[in-house]
């Protein structure tokens, strides 16, 4: 027998390049992980963000709703009982994986007209003047009864019957009477839907 080492078949050492190759990845994998935020969501507008520059050129006495409309567009909403209120309402999120988008920047812009359609007055509202409100734990009484899946499932058996729109006094129908096209049920005392 001979005392020398015995190779086995199909496995060898592995030499300087391996050990390089694992160097590498090893090294890169730092940067790969890292380039996963490239591919995070990115922050989205919505509404309109009426830019400081923008809303800076509104002058308060000499601006009109059509010089307005031209720099920075249609309002977002008008007051509801005051054609003179514009409102520019916009603001910019960021997605969080299940839950709510995060609000990161919101703003409200406030126009106020005079009747003969100049600019009296403007305001930036921020993040900083909103108010959060609260839901109401409370529930709406509602008249009827409460049933649970079931009973609805049960209680409706037998309520679809598609042969009683046919007609005729052998498919279910009400001699006649109640069938396809016909505008002879209760309450239209035989006058269907025209108007006397």
């Amino acid at each position: 027998m001979s005392s020398a080492p015995r190779r086995l078949a199909g496995r060898s050492h592995p030499g300087p390049r391996f050990g390089r190759l694992l160097a590498l990845s090893m090294g890169l994998s730092p940067i790969a992980v890292s380039g996963c935020a490239v591919f995070s969501p990115l922050p989205t507008d919505r509404g309109q963000m009426v830019e400081k520059q923008d809303y800076d050129k509104l002058i308060p006495g000499t601006t009109t709703r059509a010089d307005v409309t031209a720099l920075i567009g249609s309002p977002t909403a008008k007051a509801t009982f005051d054609d003179n209120t514009w409102f520019y309402i916009g603001e910019i999120t960021a997605p969080v994986p299940l839950a709510h988008p995060k609000i990161e920047q919101q703003q409200v812009l406030v126009l106020n007209f005079d009747q003969g359609g100049v600019l009296r007055s403007l305001r930036r509202l921020d993040k900083s003047n909103a108010h959060n409100v609260a839901m109401v734990g409370r529930t709406t009484p509602s008249p009827g009864s409460d049933s649970t899946f079931m009973q609805q499932l049960i209680g409706n058996v037998g309520r679809y019957n598609p042969l009683s729109s046919l007609g005729g006094d052998t498919l279910g129908g009400s001699g006649g009477a109640g069938g396809l096209g016909s505008n002879n049920g209760p309450g239209h005392g035989g006058a269907g839907n025209t108007l006397p």
